[in-house]
């Protein structure tokens, strides 16, 4: 039950701060500079944190904050946009940033998060 709860208090924290940079940068770039950030983060915590962190912290940062915040749908609805739209070479490069971004964040985060 403590972990669901934490899962809760994270995604309303993760929510709040995906629909502020949404206000602030716009999408479809803000879901592209969210899911990079979102993939660092999380890499950074599971090879820095999830070691020693309790279940209910990894829940909360976890599915809760990061699983909110970061959202594969969004990503589905931009491609969906470009392509129903004809911008079939601006869709293409969206795809491939996130992707690449997206893997190059996490390995990055892991790299950084890693104990000497």
């Amino acid at each position: 039950m403590r972990q669901l709860a934490a899962v809760i208090v994270g995604a309303l924290v993760g929510t709040a701060l995906r629909l502020g940079v949404d206000v602030l940068v716009g999408t479809p770039l803000s879901t592209l500079l969210i899911n990079i950030a979102g993939s660092f983060a999380l890499a950074l915590l599971v090879a820095r944190l999830w070691p020693t962190a309790t279940p209910v912290l990894r829940a909360a940062l976890g599915p809760g904050l990061l699983g909110t915040f970061t959202t594969f749908s969004a990503v589905a609805v931009a491609l969906v946009s470009l392509s129903a739209a004809g911008e079939w070479m601006p869709a293409l490069a969206y795809l491939a940033a996130t992707l690449i971004g997206g893997l190059a964040a996490a390995f990055l985060g892991l790299r950084l998060g890693r104990r000497r």
